[in-house]
């Protein structure tokens, strides 16, 4: 199946980011989010990364014309009626996420493929809510998306071995390496990364080190190149814990138990670098 047209369901950063490439790779494209605000900030948001490519010598000034040439707005769900893709990219609510893909269900034609970029939930849960389970898949990238080279694939139960077949091309296409992944919690990505995070949380909380501490550790003895603390940081430590309890209820073992000291951080609205306050403040 040939894709053509593509709907991107929310214009946050990841949402903005899955949008780019998207354009960048010759797909026509509609960014698609309730909030006008949103939308807006979500195109600033790309703009301003073409422009770092351009002054960078990654891009040419056509390249980021063409590209924003080929991107539109919309703040009505019913623009998807003549798409061929639609992928999901808002928050990471499974109550969230249904209401849309029945929605979706409802408007986009019958050879659409309805694709989640959810971190953790299940993709033959959210499938079970359309008449169309064999066209809904995991199309789950990593942040920042135009930077970040992998996709993971989720096939859920029912996920064709078209629709598989097809996002696979397509994530080609978009110079990504995708990997196929079964419909378990976490996916591969989030249930070694979060459960690391978590462990790392725990050391803070235990007292075993400071968070930059535990961070120097991972960066100079485990050569990775940012902290686990300053990731969860980035990440958004509600979407920290959100993964976590998902683990935790969905594998129901007690070594996915989210740690108390990152539960009291999201009481606190201390989230990490999108409120300025999390194991580490931020300007």
């Amino acid at each position: 199946m040939s894709i053509q047209k593509v709907m991107v369901v929310g214009a946050g950063q990841m949402g903005s980011g899955i949008a780019q490439v998207f354009a960048q790779s010759g797909y026509e494209v509609i960014l698609n989010d309730l909030n006008q605000e949103a939308l807006q900030k979500g195109i600033r948001f790309i703009e301003k990364v073409l422009s770092k490519d351009v002054a960078k010598g990654k891009i040419t000034e056509k390249n980021k014309a063409d590209a924003l040439s080929r991107l539109s707005t919309s703040e009505r769900i019913k623009d998807a009626g003549d798409c061929d893709l639609v992928v999901e990219a808002i928050v990471e609510s499974m109550e969230a996420k249904m209401s849309v893909f029945k929605e979706l269900d409802q408007i986009a034609p019958k050879h659409t493929i309805l694709a989640s970029n959810t971190s953790s939930l299940p993709i033959t849960e959210i499938a079970a809510v359309t008449n169309r389970p064999e066209k809904v898949i995991g199309m789950h990238f990593m942040n920042p998306v135009p930077v970040m080279k992998l996709v993971e694939i989720i096939r859920g139960l029912a996920t064709s071995d078209e629709t598989y077949n097809t996002i696979a091309y397509t994530s080609k296409q978009l110079n990504k390496i995708s990997v196929e992944v079964n419909d378990f919690p976490g996916f591969v990505s989030n249930r070694i990364l979060l459960p690391m995070i978590n462990e790392a949380i725990y050391t803070v909380y235990e007292g075993v080190a400071s968070p930059e501490d535990v961070d120097t550790v991972m960066k100079l003895g485990m050569n990775h190149p940012m902290g686990p603390l300053q990731l969860a940081d980035f990440i958004g430590l509600d979407t920290c814990l959100s993964i976590m309890e998902v683990l935790h209820e969905g594998l129901g073992d007690s070594k996915y138990r989210p740690c108390p000291l990152l539960r009291k951080y999201v009481k606190a609205g201390w989230l990490g670098k999108k409120t300025a306050r999390g194991f580490y403040e931020y300007s």
